[in-house]
């Protein structure tokens, strides 16, 4: 009774694509596809800022800002 054959999801795809039609169900499949496209993006990017900012932080350490004064013969 837990397993389900496949002329079981034959039905239900046939019950699917009836209720929302091919249209739709190819514009979910799209929009589907573009967010897990921009997540993966997402992702990419923030791991690409990680790896660029102790480089940053390392510049900014190394940078030294100095007045140079004259001595006083006095």
């Amino acid at each position: 009774m837990g397993s389900f054959s496949i002329w079981h999801w034959v039905i239900v795809l046939v019950i699917v694509m009836l209720v929302f039609g091919t249209k739709k169900l190819g514009n979910i499949g799209g929009d589907l596809g573009k967010a897990v496209k921009g997540f993966k993006d997402g992702v990419k990017g923030s791991e690409e800022e990680k790896a660029a900012a102790p480089a940053a932080q390392v510049a900014e350490k190394t940078t030294i800002d100095v007045e140079a004064r004259e001595k006083s013969k006095s």
